[in-house]
């Protein structure tokens, strides 16, 4: 399994707002192709918000950051100071962690 962590601010958007608009962005998400889970995040105070995306295969991973969504969601003018990093994940120690199901 690959975990993708997606962060960036919001420039021109409240936080409200952009907490308003999850709902409906949410099933563009759930669409996709070997996407186990999405966590939306955000942090009002340091104005960061993003998502940690855990996906089946680095296949499926790489297959998403190449899709239109992905670039649609890194063109959205009100997201800026965009930061993407791809992990491989420690699945055993993820399980007895509870992080995953084994």
């Amino acid at each position: 399994m690959h975990i993708l962590i997606v962060r960036f601010n919001l420039e021109g958007l409240s936080h409200d707002d952009f907490i308003a608009s999850t709902d409906d962005a949410a099933q563009h998400w759930a669409a996709i192709p070997g996407l186990i889970s999405k966590h939306w995040i955000s942090n009002e105070s340091t104005n960061t918000y993003g998502g940690v995306y855990l996906f089946e295969s680095k296949t499926d991973l790489d297959a998403y950051k190449e899709s239109d969504l992905c670039a649609q969601l890194l063109a959205t003018p009100n997201f800026v100071n965009f930061e993407v990093t791809d992990y491989e994940l420690i699945e055993n120690a993820s399980c007895i962690t509870r992080a995953i199901s084994c």
